[in-house]
């Protein structure tokens, strides 16, 4: 079902020298802008292993750097205050730093329900923030879900996979967890939002292993306050809090 490491990587080689394709590594766009009279585009590249700047003049440019490309923290009371670590999901590596810790996740996307999980699984003592309601279902009901939608409405898709995820896994409100009224296959043709595939963090969520808290109000120190009252200390914060595109940081608008 996978293609294997070596075999990626020969596939590649192999189309790069197929059509001829000479990437340049080791390279950074610091601005991009279009020559009007020259119907040319103009890129400016800082080559970081050579310490030079390059510029490139082409008819064509594409982006394919992918819609989001840099992590996205968001603004909270007193995160510059605080005392323990912090970073966004995308730096995360394992679980293996954070050994007998006590580690918050803010989101629960499929990148916070992952990361709490293995931060589990390392020992770490975690903890999860629910900002918004999420749908959580399993892979098999995606699965099922996706072949329904060739042949029925969205909203009866939608109606089928939400009845399996509560006969699944209970009544997550209980848990901190709610869920939307709008329906998960609704919500990602709608907004491109993703439900959220269950990798076993569920089950921990209702065993308390790991807890679930609403929005951060504040943080002052190493104790983090939420909007239920509650509040507790935290060695460390791992943001899973999405992604905001940079295509517009380099990419100028003016004409010449």
């Amino acid at each position: 079902m996978f293609v294997p490491k070596n075999d990626f990587i020969s596939y590649l080689d192999n189309y790069a020298s197929h059509f001829g394709i000479n990437p340049r590594f080791h390279c950074y766009v610091e601005s991009v802008y279009y020559i009007k009279n020259a119907s040319r585009w103009c890129i400016v590249v800082r080559n970081n292993k050579l310490n030079t700047i390059e510029v490139y003049i082409a008819k064509f440019l594409v982006v394919a750097t992918g819609e989001n490309s840099e992590g996205l923290i968001p603004k909270v009371p007193g995160l510059d205050g605080f005392e323990g670590m912090y970073m966004h999901s995308s730096q995360y590596a394992n679980g293996k730093d954070f050994i007998g810790k006590d580690v918050l996740v803010v989101g629960c996307g499929n990148s916070g329900m992952e990361i709490a999980y293995d931060l589990l699984y390392w020992g770490a003592h975690t903890s999860i923030v629910a900002r918004s309601p999420v749908h959580v279902i399993s892979k098999e009901i995606v699965f099922l879900g996706m072949c329904f939608l060739k042949y029925l409405p969205c909203r009866f898709v939608d109606f089928i996979a939400t009845t399996l995820s509560k006969i699944k896994f209970g009544d997550t409100s209980k848990y901190g967890i709610q869920r939307p009224t709008e329906g998960p296959f609704y919500i990602k043709s709608k907004t491109g939002r993703s439900p959220t595939i269950d990798v076993g963090a569920v089950q921990k969520i209702k065993t308390g292993e790991i807890q679930v808290f609403p929005s951060i109000a504040n943080i002052k120190g190493n104790e983090i306050t939420f909007e239920n009252g509650k509040s507790k200390q935290y060695d460390a914060i791992i943001f899973a809090t999405g992604y905001r595109s940079t295509v517009l940081d380099w990419l100028k608008v003016t004409e010449y």
